[in-house]
């Protein structure tokens, strides 16, 4: 695993800096601190810093063709490249390694644009062809390797696997995109293609970027999507079985490596599902680790140590301290963006623990978006039969009167928590599922947001990214769709941001079978009532698994990583969130109310409400302009 970065004059062949690119690409040195390598010629600068994984003694980076006219810099694995490493050779081409790296020069060679068609793994690249004059960009199909670009004033083309890497060009305009702070506060993260700055973008996943010289800078081209294309089934018995072939092969390929490999162990369905079949094709013990917390309530470990003991793995846990509060300040460095995820801390503590005996780390990561595991979806199916019953017309002013004068009863039983529920009923299914992932709902926001700052917003409401991506779904099954939403916006956005940072922090690469898209394709065609089925998520798999997996893993409640941020806001963390959330720097922003701030600062110390997820928000957000500096909304 690695990190990119480069430089392009879109508009002349004028010298690139060398000590500006290399700043660049040493603001990426934990991606790949192993090696790094610059390329210079006139317009065109790249970087690369390497984390050797495969043909540790000839993969270095940047990587030429033949006659040195096509260079690459890449940051992934492309599973696949011995097969296609021998289809090019017997086309003409001439290798000099054994790495999958050079693959990706040749197949741009030969099939041009769509040679990322043919890559199986997960991706971001960039492709100079001197003879085309061509820049090529490409990402995976899933958005498991990040991509940022931006096009300065000057005509200059930035990119890098890490927005930091952008940010240390002098030229980046600091403006913030106010649609950016919109999402932020709905989503907890920036969806793709936008970043928080106006004039960076991501590279969305399954996407590549053309940029020729002297010629206008195109928008991104699709080259995939999940199909959710019905695929032909026989009895659960044997789809279940096909299932887990799927599985297994995609994790088989994913064991290639030259350095000490292992696997993250939760105890939950999915990373115990990949030990389980990394277990039956490996003669030696699977490394394993996980973490462990004080509270019963957020601890996974003794399910981790249940599989552990059933495979016999290498197994290591770590006991995080419930007051693990240090990496606070370090999350905004990591992530350049506002990120309000709060279980990057666990992520961040389990990859440290990971990096100690493997370089190379499999993950569950993608089961519960592909296989219907959230409990949202289960809630979002109970709704969506509501609204079949009852036109939008009658639905909007019944249950949103009802929302409005039921109390908000976070204290409450789950039964009578109803007030989440009867809101999204008032709204159609596209709202109504963006109502329940929401971290701030619509009438918070506005509460939240100055008059001026709402002004700016002229009417744009972050709804319209899940609207926006419903417009393009291949399917109109309820189920399928919020899936599909997931797959396009939480998974790239949150989860794969999440992992990919947390673990380069610390030099450690992740694989994730479970996004390995042919799997992906296929399980996208099974019947929806065979991922959910009642209050079951996951039934076919679940089922598949029993063989391997007891039900004490398979049909336990869902837990996850979780941190007590609303005792670390009544408690430890109590002086740092006002001085935060109530400073200076949001004040002078001009993007929030000040009232409603200390409003939500006070209804939280006082026990009247857990306000820790809008406080937790606030928190990222303040520390994220703190480290920008300079700005401009």
């Amino acid at each position: 695993m690695c990190g990119i970065t480069g430089i392009f004059d879109t508009r002349a062949t004028t010298a690139i800096d060398q000590a500006l690119l290399n700043r660049m690409n040493e603001s990426q040195h934990h991606r790949g601190p192993d090696e790094g390598g610059l390329h210079r010629e006139p317009g065109v600068g790249l970087g690369h810093r390497r984390l050797s994984i495969i043909d540790l003694s000839s993969g270095q980076q940047p990587l030429f063709n033949e006659d040195g006219s096509v260079v690459v810099v890449y940051n992934g694995e492309i599973y696949n490249f011995q097969g296609l490493s021998e289809e090019l050779q017997a086309l003409g081409h001439t290798f000099r390694t054994h790495c999958d790296t050079e693959v990706i020069v040749h197949a741009w060679e030969q099939w041009g644009e769509t040679c990322v068609t043919r890559f199986r793994g997960m991706f971001a690249f960039a492709v100079w062809d001197r003879n085309r004059e061509t820049l090529f960009l490409g990402r995976d199909r899933l958005g498991i390797k990040p991509l940022y670009y931006a096009l300065l004033p000057n005509g200059q083309l930035l990119f890098g696997s890490e927005l930091k890497a952008l940010l240390t060009h002098p030229e980046l305009p600091r403006e913030i995109e106010p649609q950016a702070v919109e999402d932020y506060f709905a989503y907890g993260y920036v969806p793709e293609p936008k970043t928080i700055l106006r004039h960076a973008l991501k590279l969305p996943p399954a996407h590549t970027l053309v940029v020729r010289r002297r010629q206008p800078l195109p928008p991104p081209r699709c080259y995939w999507d999940v199909p959710f294309k019905p695929v032909p089934v026989g009895t659960e018995e044997d789809v279940g079985e096909e299932l887990l072939h799927r599985l297994r092969e995609a994790v088989s390929i994913r064991l290639i490596a030259e350095v000490p490999l292992g696997a993250f162990l939760s105890g939950g369905v999915d990373s115990s599902a990949v030990v389980a079949m990394m277990a039956g094709l490996s003669s030696d013990p699977v490394k394993t680790c996980s973490i462990s917390f004080g509270d019963p309530q957020f601890n996974e470990s003794a399910y981790a140590a249940q599989v552990a003991e059933r495979y016999h793995t290498d197994h290591r846990v770590e006991a995080v301290d419930p007051n693990d509060f240090a990496l606070v300040e370090r999350l905004a460095e990591l992530y350049d963006e506002p990120y309000a995820d709060s279980s990057a801390l666990p992520t961040y503590r389990v990859c440290e623990l990971a990096r100690r005996q493997v370089t190379v780390a499999l993950s569950g990561d993608g089961g519960d978006e592909n296989l219907a595991g959230y409990r949202r979806y289960r809630w979002h199916t109970y709704e969506e039969r509501v609204r079949g019953l009852l036109p939008l017309g009658v639905r909007r002013p019944l249950f949103g009167w009802l929302g409005r004068i039921y109390p908000k009863a976070d204290w409450a039983p789950k039964p009578f928590r109803a007030k989440a529920t009867l809101e999204a009923l008032a709204r159609d299914s596209i709202e109504g599922y963006f109502h329940s992932v929401s971290i701030l709902g619509d009438p918070l926001r506005q509460q939240l947001f100055s008059a001026s700052f709402r002004r700016q917003l002229q009417g744009y409401q972050a709804v319209e990214v899940l609207r926006e991506h419903a417009r393009r779904a291949p399917t109109e099954d309820s189920l399928s769709l919020v899936q599909y939403l997931d797959l396009k916006t939480y998974l790239a956005g949150d989860i794969l941001t999440k992992v990919d940072r947390a673990s380069m922090a610390h030099a450690l690469e992740v694989r994730v079978p479970l996004l390995d898209h042919p799997l992906v394709e296929w399980l996208s065609g099974l019947p929806p009532s065979w991922k959910l089925r009642g209050r079951e998520g996951k039934y076919l798999f679940k089922k598949a698994l029993r063989p391997y997996l007891p039900d004490t893993i398979l049909y336990r409640p869902k837990m996850g990583f979780a941190v007590p941020l609303a005792s670390w806001f009544r408690g430890p963390l109590r002086t740092r969130v006002r001085d935060a959330v109530l400073g200076p720097l949001l004040a002078e922003s001009g993007l929030f109310n000040p009232d409603f701030l200390q409003h939500l600062v006070d209804q939280h110390r006082t026990g009247q409400r857990d306000n820790s997820a809008a406080l937790w928000t606030l928190l990222m957000f303040e520390a994220f302009l703190r480290r920008l500096g300079n700005f401009r909304v």
